[in-house]
């Protein structure tokens, strides 16, 4: 399935934030741990959000993980580290369940079970101070910080039997290019590497021209790298991006094209992302779904998009 010559597409799910709003009494947003808190504190209704998407018919669902990590749970929830890296475990062993669940009730699309991706998302997130999206944490933090960060949380998700490695919402290419080299010492898991983007549509959140950071990781490791690309960027910004990108396979799950703002909230300004698929498939990308405030109804929109773009590529 993840051959990188497949002509299908794959389906990815979508936020697991806001999915999980549906299910959880408490706001999520402006959690330092974010949804990470629900695998302590509502392991359920992860179950019931990765339940969601495979309903609605993903082949792969990310586990709970974005912004999970030892020191944050350390912090925020008085966990000792082994407490901390069980906690990242506990995710990938609720995505199981969902999936067993599913097949139980015998609802799995066509009888297949869907892929487990371990969420890393970047350092950024763990700071609970939006740098994610600017990265600029990248230019006073050691590498070697950066590299045991990541290190911790990939160790943990492939001990407890992720299928692959979700690399997402990386800011910089320094960053990028040190989670690509560490994955070497784990040589038989795939991964893939989406970036965070300005809107500009030639750089990556920190500055870096994406194209040049997309080519050096993917060249960094070949062997491993299933994909690369963008997420959480708003839908209209993405062709821009990927259409200078050739001679590998992309990966596109933008958000709705909302705003946050943390003291208003979402400014409910939705792009019609099902709009854009087809341009993005015919550039080349091989897995899609959706980053923030992209529901599990939005999923179905976008398998039917992805259904009539493969009937008239047949």
């Amino acid at each position: 399935m993840l051959n990188n010559q497949s002509k299908k597409i794959l389906i990815l799910d979508g936020s697991i934030g806001s999915q999980l709003s549906k299910y959880v009494s408490k706001p999520l947003d402006g959690d330092p741990l974010w949804s990470a808190r629900s695998l302590a504190n509502d392991p359920d209704a992860v179950i019931q959000v990765h339940m969601d998407y495979i309903k609605a018919g993903c082949d792969i669902i990310e586990t709970n993980t974005y912004q999970a990590s030892i020191p944050g749970f350390m912090k925020y929830l008085n966990c000792t580290k082994d407490e901390s890296y069980e906690l990242i475990k506990k995710a990938v062993l609720l995505a199981k369940i969902a999936i067993d669940k599913a097949q139980k009730e015998g609802i799995l699309q066509g009888g297949k079970k869907p892929l487990i991706a371990g969420s890393v998302g970047p350092y950024g997130a763990y700071l609970h101070d939006g740098s994610e999206y600017h990265g600029y944490y990248t230019e006073k933090t050691p590498n070697e910080v950066l590299k045991e960060y990541h290190k911790f949380k990939i160790s943990a998700l492939v001990e407890a039997g992720v299928d692959l490695l979700a690399i997402e919402t990386i800011p910089s290419k320094k960053e990028a290019e040190i989670i690509v080299e560490l994955i070497k010492d784990y040589p038989n898991i795939k991964a893939w590497l989406s970036f965070s983007c300005q809107l500009d549509g030639t750089l990556t959140a920190h500055g870096d021209n994406f194209k040049d950071a997309a080519v050096s990781c993917y060249k960094l490791n070949p062997n491993q790298i299933i994909a690369v690309g963008v997420n959480c960027i708003a839908p209209h910004a993405v062709e821009a991006l990927l259409r200078e990108i050739t001679g590998m396979p992309l990966i596109v799950y933008a958000n709705s094209g909302e705003k946050y703002d943390p003291d208003l909230g979402w400014d409910n300004n939705c792009e019609k992302l099902e709009e854009y698929i087809p341009s993005w498939l015919n550039l080349g990308v091989k897995y899609i779904g959706g980053c923030c405030r992209v529901c599990d109804n939005y999923i179905k929109k976008i398998i039917d998009e992805v259904h009539k773009w493969e009937e008239n590529h047949s």
